[in-house]
């Protein structure tokens, strides 16, 4: 997302990240009596759980709580602030990871931290709408990756990897809550039920497709149960076993003094 720059003589960081970590000085009170940042990142949270992102507008906030569109940029300079704010309400610390204290091994301390993202995106579909500009930097997120790093303590990969790794699960956490965010928002529009979507599309698929053309899929189409809807789970764990396995791979060829670290990283969110 665009991001304002800081104020003059400031930290010279963008606007929205001196909001999340409380660098910018706020008035003490507003022209309405009671109107605070909390309460209008809190109202922003509540129009977009109900109605999207989309809805989330300065002046619908105002309005919701009953004060001047005018009077919130004395807190929020701009939608895009008010964007990080909102995200970084919803997202929250990480809860604790028992597999940490534990002093259990990287993989469940990973798979552990992964769940427990997916459990806020699907809670916070909204959140997923907003664009990414570039590497966490608000405090919850900032937290999010410093967990997700503890996690590969002693797994013997370099930071770079490690931070590559970070961007793999959590991307591959983002994209399955977005994708089943959206199906199951589709399957709510159409007022019928998972199995009746599944079975309604095996007949499109059974009408378009040509074995001759398509013989991989059709002989998946074939298979006994291939039309019955999976347990709301079983997509993302087994998604994330495989990345896991892989990263399982990486690990264990580090441990044998194989390969080298790849030097760069891209921008990412968790």
């Amino acid at each position: 997302m665009t991001q304002g720059n800081g104020s003059p003589g400031g930290t010279g960081l963008p606007a929205s990240i001196e909001a999340a970590w409380g660098l910018r000085a706020r008035p003490v009170k507003g022209p309405k009596p009671g109107l605070s940042l909390d309460r209008i990142v809190g109202a922003a949270v509540a129009v977009a759980a109900s109605e999207g992102l989309g809805a989330v507008s300065m002046g619908r906030v105002a309005k919701d709580l009953g004060a001047s569109t005018m009077s919130l940029y004395r807190y929020v300079a701009a939608k895009d602030e008010l964007y990080v704010l909102m995200q970084e309400a919803a997202m929250g610390p990480p809860p604790p990871l028992p597999a940490l204290e534990e002093e259990a091994g990287w993989r469940e301390a990973l798979s552990q931290w992964a769940w427990a993202m997916r459990r806020v995106y699907h809670a916070n579909l909204w959140m997923l709408r907003i664009p990414i500009a570039g590497p966490p930097a608000s405090p919850n997120s900032v937290a999010w990756w410093e967990q997700g790093l503890q996690a590969l303590d002693g797994a013997g990969l370099g930071a770079g990897e490690g931070i590559s790794v970070i961007l793999l699960v959590s991307g591959f956490v983002r994209n399955e809550a977005l994708l089943m965010g959206d199906l199951d928002a589709a399957v709510e529009t159409r007022g019928v039920s998972e199995t009746e979507v599944m079975e309604g599309y095996a007949r499109t698929l059974d009408r378009l497709v040509d074995p001759a053309r398509h013989p991989s899929l059709s002989r998946l189409m074939a298979t006994e149960g291939m039309w019955t809807p999976d347990e709301p789970d079983h997509e993302f764990t087994f998604g994330l076993e495989r990345v896991l396995d892989g990263v399982d791979v990486l690990i264990r060829s580090r441990a044998q003094g194989g390969g080298t670290e790849s030097s760069g990283t891209g921008p990412g969110a968790v």
